[in-house]
């Protein structure tokens, strides 16, 4: 079993009183994790997928909760978002339930977050899950096998069954690609427009890592800027796909409000436009580069807790730096070339003075997709 970065944490965090929140898209290995963590412990599971589970759940007082957990330590509520009152539910059994703990997951932020903001206010640890990362996989199999690779990951992505399935690849992303996007994404009151949603996805997919207008997009997908900017939150909660702003500190002809967007995971996004051509074959090579190195840095700055914000940089000119974290005012700077070297924007540097910059290539990759000394 590979191990997730986040074992130990959660680990660490069992019986201290507070309800564990577990949030991640389908598929990406949240019961898998829970076991291993559950093991040594008596576990109740209970599916909110299920109508007589969320019938037991969603109107239990404390004393049918306690009949139902009966002697067991540990109460695990899978899809808790699916609660009608998951908010309630997940407080009377943190509060009244002494010497249980509860883990709670979900598959959708936004839903869940929601639910339980008040209720469990103070009283959760709550992490994400992603699709493995490289930094996990170095850790189980060694640096040289993973660059090895590279190229496939680059295609294929990093959820976990596509990992460890080899040659059956297509057909588990087509799987995962629809059951995320029609079990969860599609089953959300908030879209009404089903059809819509899908076209705006594939037109996200095609425009991987572009500066990207809402207005432009509407126009794309036949739809007003309010729905393309609504169904866009909506795929981000979902954790498929995230935004990056630009940077800027007001400094003239610096581009302030634009914004790129990218997938959380090359596959779902190759899949979404059912193109898994080698790389040799590809237009886009560079733009699943970037995908693949922003959408790991993500997960190494999660998975660490390391504090900063991430932006990329463009002016008026077209002067352009991938991404820049802004960490305790020191801003670094990091361009992105498969092969090859390139040198930092002189507009940048004279109005920044305070930053550091590194061009990250096939070569020298591991330095910034996975935290310092673990590579």
């Amino acid at each position: 079993m590979i191990k997730r970065l986040i074992h130990d944490q959660i680990n660490a965090n069992l019986f201290s009183g507070k309800a564990i929140i577990l949030l991640g898209p389908r598929q990406v290995g949240k019961t898998t994790l829970l076991k291993k963590i559950a093991s040594d412990h008596p576990a109740l599971w209970l599916n909110a997928d299920e109508p007589d589970i969320r019938t037991a759940l969603n109107q239990a007082t404390s004393t049918a909760l306690r009949n139902l957990i009966g002697k067991n330590k540990i109460v695990i509520i899978d899809e808790a978002q699916r609660l009608e009152n998951a908010g309630l539910t997940l407080k009377l059994i943190t509060d009244n339930l002494e010497g249980v703990q509860l883990i709670a997951t979900g598959s959708s932020s936004f839903e869940l977050s929601d639910k339980i903001k008040e209720s469990l206010a103070g009283r959760k640890w709550e992490y994400h899950l992603f699709p493995i990362s490289t930094e996990e996989l170095i850790t189980h199999q060694g640096a040289l096998e993973e660059k090895r690779l590279l190229e496939h990951r680059l295609i294929y992505g990093y959820y976990p069954e596509v990992v460890t399935s080899p040659h059956q690849e297509r057909e588990i992303l087509r799987s995962i690609a629809e059951s995320v996007l029609y079990k969860d994404v599609l089953a959300l009151e908030q879209v009404k427009k089903p059809a819509t949603l899908e076209r705006l996805l594939k037109a996200l997919a095609l425009q991987m890592g572009q500066e990207v207008s809402f207005h432009e997009l509407g126009q794309i997908i036949e739809a007003d800027k309010e729905t393309v900017e609504r169904y866009i939150y909506i795929l981000e909660q979902a954790f498929i796909i995230f935004r990056l702003p630009a940077f800027s500190r007001n400094a003239r002809n610096e581009l302030k409000r634009a914004r790129k967007i990218y997938f959380y995971d090359n596959g779902i996004r190759n899949s979404i436009i059912a193109n898994f051509n080698s790389l040799a074959l590809r237009t886009d090579k560079g733009a699943l580069w970037e995908n693949y190195l922003i959408s790991e840095r993500m997960k190494v700055i999660h998975y660490n807790r390391m504090l900063g914000t991430s932006y990329f940089w463009r002016t008026a000119q077209q002067q352009e730096i991938d991404y820049i974290e802004d960490r305790d005012g020191i801003l670094h700077a990091f361009e992105f070339k498969w092969s090859g070297y390139s040198k930092l924007p002189k507009t940048f540097s004279s109005i920044y003075p305070e930053h550091t910059f590194q061009a990250i290539n096939n070569e020298n990759y591991l330095d910034f997709v996975v935290h310092p000394g673990k590579s």
